[in-house]
């Protein structure tokens, strides 16, 4: 029988700290301090947690070397099966189904703990899927050549090929797993029927930033006679969407050569006019002083940096990272102009987010209207008893300068 997870060993782990209350509201994570255990256990052994009174609490998947210690698959004495998990894949697909049309084909299949597969993401590029997993806990429970597989045969996706990417650096890449052969270097999908393309082997991610896909779009409807700069523009999503929703003068600036490269690409590809749009290859930080020097101004600023809190103990100086690029790119925005800010980062809150966007505000001598709070998409759910998993901030803000 198909195994999609490996199970060659079994621990049992005691609960310390009453959560049952946590546990059934439907949080899947159980941190360090709340567990006991007597047996050692390798990285991803599949774990069976009980209270004192030795009650089956949860099952789900060990991870030894870092804080959190436990990722729940079920809920009480109900056991991981391949049944549940075959069950659970083809849940998730089918919630994606409203989503997969012929002009838009990036799609995330499976989401993590969104799905209740803890660790496993497995996102849809026309008729490319492409798997990740997060860590090496999850690297070792997770059987991505039998999901692959499973999720290969469902006709419905159309796929051709499914690529498992790598997270640990020190392994290569990634390699095919299931499917045909084929260049995976300049594959091309449509979102919103806006093209692009991507190399999905080296691209960050999965190979493009699908949770941004709405806002992406939300971008492209309000650029109609605007200029735009998109500062951390990486491969010019919101630069393509603007310019195909008629902004008269787009900029682009990131710091990695093939992502400028890159944005230059998808501009190209949907015919857009090149006399329209300046791909700057800079380090936005320096970019932004010298524009700042020179009162350069643009209708709408798009602030979209790399997470800078990868982990909890970086919170506050996230936070006044987040605040002084913010503030500097408000500068850049005219008076009655669109400020956009964005974060990826789960350890900074949405009330934080919203925190740090007044204080910048109040930084560069100005005031906000909100017009818009906008997070991830759909087919990028979490647990409600979960908030750290709702990553994605988006906040578009009216710049008052008077």
């Amino acid at each position: 029988m198909t195994k999609y997870f490996n199970s060659l060993q079994h621990i049992t782990l005691t609960l310390t700290r009453d959560l049952s209350k946590h546990i059934k509201r439907g949080n899947p994570w159980i941190f360090k301090d709340a567990i006991s255990y007597k047996e050692q256990a390798d990285s991803g052994a599949l774990a069976t947690l009980i209270s004192h009174k030795k009650e089956v609490l949860a099952h789900g998947y060990f991870c030894p070397k870092i804080n959190l210690s436990l990722r729940i698959l079920s809920i009480g004495k109900n056991k991981v099966t391949d049944g549940l998990i075959q069950e659970r894949i083809l849940n998730a697909i089918s919630k994606r189904k409203y989503l997969m049309t012929s002009s838009n084909q990036c799609v995330r299949l499976i989401n993590g703990e969104g799905d209740e597969l803890p660790g496993l993401v497995c996102d849809l590029y026309h008729q490319v899927a492409v798997i990740k997993l997060d860590g090496e806990a999850s690297e070792n429970f997770w059987n991505e050549k039998a999901i692959a597989d499973f999720i290969l045969k469902q006709s419905q996706l159309e796929l051709k090929t499914i690529f498992y990417k790598h997270k640990t650096r020190s392994q290569s890449k990634g390699e095919i797993i299931a499917g045909i052969e084929q260049d995976l270097t300049q594959h091309r999908f449509k979102e919103h029927g806006v093209l692009f393309q991507s190399n999905l082997i080296d691209a960050a991610k999965t190979g493009f930033f699908i949770d941004q896909r709405e806002n992406r779009q939300l971008v492209g409807k309000i650029a109609q006679a605007k200029t735009l700069l998109n500062l951390f523009g990486y491969t010019g999503g919101f630069s393509v969407y603007a310019g195909l929703g008629g902004a008269t003068d787009v900029t682009t600036v990131d710091i990695a050569p093939e992502a400028i490269e890159a944005s230059k690409i998808n501009w190209k590809l949907n015919q857009l006019d090149p006399n329209k749009h300046r791909a700057i290859l800079a380090d936005c930080f320096t970019f932004i002083e010298e524009a700042k020097n020179k009162k350069h101004t643009w209708d709408i600023v798009i602030a979209d940096p790399p997470s800078f809190a990868p982990n909890q103990k970086s919170i506050e100086s996230a936070r006044s990272a987040y605040t002084k690029v913010f503030s500097d790119a408000i500068k850049l925005t005219k008076q009655n102009g669109i400020f956009i800010a964005s974060s990826c980062s789960g350890h900074i809150s949405s009330e934080m987010f919203l925190e740090i966007c007044q204080e910048a505000l109040s930084l560069s001598r100005a005031r906000g209207r909100v017009l818009s709070i906008q997070g991830q998409p759909t087919d990028h759910p979490y647990p409600l008893a979960l908030t750290e998993l709702r990553y994605l901030k988006f906040v578009m803000i009216e710049v008052i300068k008077d």
